[in-house]
């Protein structure tokens, strides 16, 4: 078992009093090789976690909580993404950004770079390699399928980094087990991009965005919709941080409790760059 040592964060937040409640934050300080980068997550009832890092890793984990705070995280695995073949990702396959839980347990992950999403029966055996859609073609080579979400009618949704063009809302595009479709958008706010999805256990999807501060550093926001007939509807803000500068947040999963709560964990990528710290923080959704 992998044991890190964790630095409380006691920095602040804006978030809306109606929607959201901060319920800690810790800094991940290890010194394993190949642990970092983690740009996807999926927490589960009993506060295991699965992340994905944009080094094409599978990493597992544990939250410890004291009182409904989050206080302290302990890794138990690393282990290698593997192809159809069930080999290692290599060079530019293994940039991970994503990841998704279907129903029934398959894992699913979306790649930037070579823009795509994979299936995973376990997270051992070798992938499937879902269809494309003609646009995944023509996405930028740093700014590709960033978020990844799936419903409980086993829909999966994907979203990326930036749109084809400035002037152009986040195109939005859903995937109904044969074949994707891009029926619906993400209007654009301000220079906040896209960097994660997850839908809640209401079935309305929540949007994680990254913006750069002024002068320097990062700016995060969360936003949530009603998914009704494939289109986005009913757009909430629920967060604007500004505060937290050295926190590039890139994934996350809203997930149920033991005690029936509704929580929101995010956790952030410091691109393997030690100046940056790998972050997980975490929300209680009130309504």
């Amino acid at each position: 078992m992998i044991r890190i040592v964790i630095i409380l964060l006691l920095l602040p937040v804006l978030a809306s009093a109606q929607s959201l409640t901060p319920a800690g934050r810790v800094v991940i300080r290890t010194d394993i090789q190949g642990v970092g980068g983690l740009s996807g997550i999926e927490v589960f009832t009993d506060s295991s976690f699965l992340a994905v890092s944009d080094q094409g890793s599978f990493v597992e984990g544990e939250i410890t909580r004291i009182n409904g705070i989050i206080r302290g995280v302990t890794l138990t695995s690393l282990r290698p993404i593997v192809d159809s073949k069930g080999d290692s990702l290599t060079s530019y396959h293994t940039n991970a950004e994503a990841i998704a839980i279907g129903p029934n347990g398959d894992i699913y992950i979306a790649f930037e770079g070579n823009h795509r999403i994979m299936r995973h029966a376990d997270l051992i055996g070798p992938s499937e390699f879902l269809p494309k859609h003609p646009d995944f073609r023509i996405l930028q080579n740093n700014s590709g399928l960033e978020a990844l979400a799936i419903n409980v009618d086993g829909k999966l949704l994907t979203i990326p980094e930036r749109s084809v063009r400035e002037d152009l809302p986040f195109p939005v595009y859903l995937y109904d087990g044969s074949e994707w479709t891009q029926p619906t958008a993400i209007s654009k706010n301000g220079a906040f991009l896209v960097t994660g999805a997850d839908f809640g256990p209401n079935g309305r999807l929540y949007v994680l965005e990254r913006a750069l501060g002024v002068p320097v550093g990062f700016a995060m926001r969360i936003r949530r919709f009603a998914l009704v007939n494939d289109r986005l509807t009913n757009e909430e803000t629920l967060l604007v941080n500004r505060f937290n500068i050295l926190e590039n947040m890139e994934g996350i999963s809203v997930w149920v409790d033991s005690s029936g709560q509704t929580r929101l964990t995010l956790v952030s990528d410091n691109n393997f760059n030690r100046l940056l710290p790998t972050i997980i923080s975490e929300y209680l959704v009130n309504d």
